[in-house]
């Protein structure tokens, strides 16, 4: 199995390679590990304590940044790495400056593995959700350097369940301690014996209520929404797009708020034809224009997670194919969340739709139908509201207990 996995980094590799050719994201991927040695060399100091915080993407480092801000405040004596593995993450985080120094995970090869774990000499990893790069790994036990993964969750269906899955479970081996998001994911690592598991809670509960403690204003958004009701549709793909197309001729009243996944002209100006209305640019079109159209279309990153506090109902997309995306920001703001169907494997989409905070809809139609509910019946409207509310309240606190965690493997 160790031959297989080797062999499959080294052409996924070459794979990368090849698509760098003609695809951007590829080509990010390329180039930003060019001359990674000499990065990792310049970074710190022989004497320097690190912390290596690896995250996936952009995702796992929202994730994880309650903990790497407590880890930098609590242990201010400590340089912290931090590494991604998909150029969304890099691009929008390169220069985020809780972090001493932000590069790309080289690709997790034996050799690479090897230099990078000597050279750095890290006091301890940190490893956020996913991400079990087998060589890392080894490397990282070898050196016995301290390694732990946070809002780790583990599901039955995974190989390291399975039968088959002895060599997969020696990767878990190699982790000193996991701090998981549930209770079903610690039984699953109890149920191959690995003992070293905290139920800590997931971190994107602290991270939304921190940046609804620290919110921004957007005066424009303000004045677009002000005295109108108002739908914000965050993280959407084209199924979701064709859900919300008929909205605006359903609802005339409704302010009709999208950002969409990706960002690109060629996404926005499908967007804007699926919609087939006259549409307000936010990057485009002066604000003071804005007002008399119905629809507002967020075509550029960075803005959505400031913006949920002035819609009153959330659609977030994903569920009908990719993955659902967020739900946690606009329920942190105290609003029922509409998804589509497939949520099954996001554990707070299904605790909120069973305790009434979410919904979920699997035609316009039905859209429609909810919609004209939480928009008319108040007392519906309100009991989703305070649900979600509730829900986000008493799920907080998970980077505190990491953090009691960690402080033993330093």
């Amino acid at each position: 199995m160790s031959f297989l996995y080797q062999f499959g980094i080294a052409i996924y590799t070459l794979l990368i390679r090849f698509a760098a050719l003609f695809n951007s994201k590829a080509r990010a991927w390329v180039r930003g590990r060019k001359g990674w040695k000499q990065e990792l060399e310049e970074a710190f100091g022989e004497n320097d304590n690190v912390a290596w915080f690896h995250a996936a993407s952009l995702g796992e480092f929202e994730q994880g940044r309650p903990v790497m801000e407590a880890f930098g405040k609590n242990y201010p004596e400590y340089k912290i790495l931090l590494t991604f593995f998909s150029p969304s993450g890099y691009l929008q985080k390169k220069h985020y400056e809780g972090a001493d120094k932000v590069m790309y995970l080289p690709p997790d090869c034996r050799g690479n593995a090897k230099y990078f774990v000597e050279k750095l000499n890290p006091d301890i990893a940190i490893f956020i959700k996913y991400e079990f790069w087998y060589n890392y790994l080894s490397a990282l036990k070898k050196h016995q350097v301290p390694t732990v993964f946070i809002s780790a969750i583990f599901r039955n269906g995974q190989p390291f369940f399975k039968w088959y899955g002895g060599w997969f479970r020696k990767k878990l081996r190699s982790v000193d301690h996991f701090f998981v998001q549930d209770q079903v994911s610690a039984d699953n690592l109890k149920s191959i014996g690995i003992e070293k598991v905290t139920v800590s809670g997931d971190t994107r509960f602290d991270r939304v209520a921190d940046i609804l403690k620290n919110k921004t204003e957007s005066p424009d958004i303000e004045k677009f929404c002000a005295g109108s009701k108002v739908l914000l549709a965050g993280s959407t793909w084209p199924p979701d797009e064709e859900l919300l197309a008929s909205l605006p001729g359903k609802f005339p009243e409704l302010k009709l708020i999208i950002a969409p996944h990706e960002v690109t002209e060629e996404r926005i100006r499908q967007l804007i034809n699926t919609l087939n209305v006259n549409v307000a640019r936010y990057t485009k079109d002066d604000p003071a224009t804005w007002l008399d159209k119905q629809v507002l279309v967020i075509d550029t990153i960075g803005v959505l997670s400031a913006i949920y506090r002035y819609a009153d109902i959330a659609y977030i997309g994903g569920a009908f194919a990719t993955g659902l995306h967020n739900i946690q920001e606009p329920a942190v703001n105290c609003m029922p969340v509409i998804f589509g169907p497939k949520y099954d494997n996001f554990r707070e989409a299904v605790d909120l739709v069973e305790q009434g905070g979410a919904f979920t809809v699997k035609s316009a139609e039905q859209m429609r139908e909810l919609l004209d509910a939480l928009l008319y019946d108040a007392q519906k409207y309100q009991s989703a509201a305070s649900r979600c509310k509730t829900y986000m309240t008493e799920n907080t606190g998970a980077t505190e207990k990491i953090m009691a965690g960690i402080r033993n493997y330093l």
